[in-house]
């Protein structure tokens, strides 16, 4: 059984920058491919990005494409989600998860996943 912990949320001002990290509490191996996820009130969870589990190949939702950056530190076992010129509409609680595998490669499916995290509330002010 893996655990991850994300942290790094909070409240911030349209434009601001926030930097989310997920972590397995435990020991837990390098290799899983991973993700991150958001859900906001009322409505379902969606797919935020995903990358690797070497770190090569990264995937982003539309809506943060060329704001958000995901980025995975095998040393500490450790990814990051960048998050610049946010907005609004990004708040919501976002999750990380841990896939072992994505089958048919469908990295953006909550249901390829085998672990997740707690959450992080974010908050953007406008």
């Amino acid at each position: 059984q893996v655990t991850l912990v994300e942290s790094g949320g909070g409240l911030v001002q349209a434009g601001a920058s926030l930097r989310l990290s997920c972590a397995p509490s435990g020991r837990a191996p390098s290799t899983y491919h991973m993700g991150w996820f958001r859900q906001a009130p009322g409505k379902e969870r969606e797919f935020v990005a995903a990358i690797t589990w070497t770190g090569a190949t990264t995937f982003y939702a539309d809506s943060v494409k060329g704001r958000f950056t995901i980025s995975k530190d095998n040393a500490k076992n450790t990814v990051y989600l960048q998050m610049n010129s946010l907005k609004p509409e990004d708040t919501a609680v976002y999750y990380c998860a841990a896939a072992g595998r994505w089958g048919s490669g469908k990295y953006f499916s909550p249901n390829e996943y085998n672990y997740w995290g707690q959450g992080t509330q974010v908050t953007v002010s406008s």
